[in-house]
């Protein structure tokens, strides 16, 4: 594994007037290369995949398949490199939240700043139903003193990627005409997990979707594989980022009368109330905290009054950190918190809906979307 980035920088932006190189020397080959530039160099977008992941190598190389791709950086630590216009895809051979700071370390590698980043991986459930999934990065519910499983920092969100949304109903008009559906399922997923990034971020996933009602033939690993849903994820990507000559899907403008985001509080892992606004054209999608993301102590057990300034548990700071990136994700946005209301026991909502008016977080019903 590479040597990580010194923890002075890592869990905070990257200062531009500091110079990256020096610190990228720890970790990627010196060689000259035409694409190393100076810190003024145009902002490129990273697709990392992993090696040690099929479904994360199958969308790669379906994405390297496509036209216009040639040699990128030389990296060393067995990491390799490809660029196409202003994408980079970064291969490496560890788990996928494994190596942390990746957006710092190629800025100090090459010169060249990081706008966002894109992680191709596996999605595995309880059950085998297939699925193709789309979500932010983060967990934010975590104590300080709590070891994350899969990545990450206590307590930390990272900027969600606002292609998420865009990107979503864009996977699912091309699942439809590929075959996946209705035998894959196109959906969010909830917030969770690392790896620690520090610009606007995304995973794209294959795999199960948990599910007690359906039973299928086959394994996780064979979904893991599928080379139709590699193919999709990849023609997602290409079309998305504009690669064919289009405009591409999903760029934040923010000043195009459209400015409303959604942060979702509230529900299941696979986000299902929040997917019946997602799934409309013109909505933003910021971070979506899951009932598990949202921890709160039952006031009944502890013989005291229910309010929200008595409701233990790290709610509230998984909220407040949620609601601060996809702020910071949307420059000029209006986030407006939309809560599960089914979810929620009448003294959680209560005290959820007191803490986002003492933050000044609007709350948005489906219509407030459109």
């Amino acid at each position: 594994m590479l040597l990580s980035i010194p923890r002075a920088l890592a869990g905070t932006p990257p200062a531009r007037h500091i110079s990256l190189r020096v610190i990228g020397s720890a970790f990627f080959s010196s060689a000259p290369h035409p694409l190393r530039r100076t810190a003024a160099a145009a902002m490129v977008k990273l697709v990392v995949a992993t090696n040690a992941d099929p479904a994360s190598v199958g969308p790669a190389s379906a994405f390297l398949a496509m036209p216009g791709w040639n040699p990128g950086p030389s990296i060393s630590e067995g990491m390799e490199s490809f660029a196409n216009g202003d994408v980079r895809l970064l291969k490496h051979g560890e788990k996928i939240v494994a190596e942390d700071d990746l957006d710092l370390r190629w800025e100090a590698a090459t010169g060249e700043p990081v706008s966002e980043v894109i992680f191709l991986s596996r999605h595995t459930a309880v059950s085998n139903r297939p699925a193709l999934t789309v979500h932010p990065i983060g967990v934010p519910h975590l104590r300080e003193d709590e070891i994350p499983p899969q990545g990450g920092r206590p307590g930390w969100a990272s900027l969600p990627n606002p292609r998420i949304g865009p990107w979503l109903r864009l996977l699912r008009k091309i699942a439809h005409p590929k075959g996946l559906v209705p035998e894959f399922e196109v959906t969010l997923e909830a917030t969770h997990h690392g790896p620690i990034v520090h610009t606007p971020t995304m995973f794209l996933e294959i795999g199960a979707l948990k599910s007690s009602s359906l039973i299928l033939i086959g394994s996780t690993e064979e979904y893991w594989g599928r080379q139709d849903a590699a193919q999709a994820m990849a023609l997602l990507m290409w079309e998305g980022f504009g690669l064919g000559g289009g405009d591409g899907v999903g760029e934040w403008k923010g000043n195009d009368g459209k400015n409303k985001v959604l942060l979702g509080i509230g529900g299941g892992h696979y986000a299902p109330h929040h997917m019946d606004i997602v799934v409309k054209d013109g909505v933003w999608v910021g971070h979506l905290l899951s009932g598990y993301a949202l921890p709160m102590e039952d006031p009944n057990q502890q013989n005291i009054k229910s309010s929200d300034q008595t409701i233990g548990g790290t709610w509230k700071q998984s909220i407040k950190a949620s609601y601060e990136a996809t702020r910071a994700a949307f420059p000029g946005g209006e986030i407006l918190a939309h809560l599960d209301q089914k979810s929620f026991k009448g003294w959680q909502k209560n005290a959820i809906t007191s803490f986002l008016a003492e933050q000044k977080i609007k709350i948005g019903k489906p219509q407030d979307f459109f």
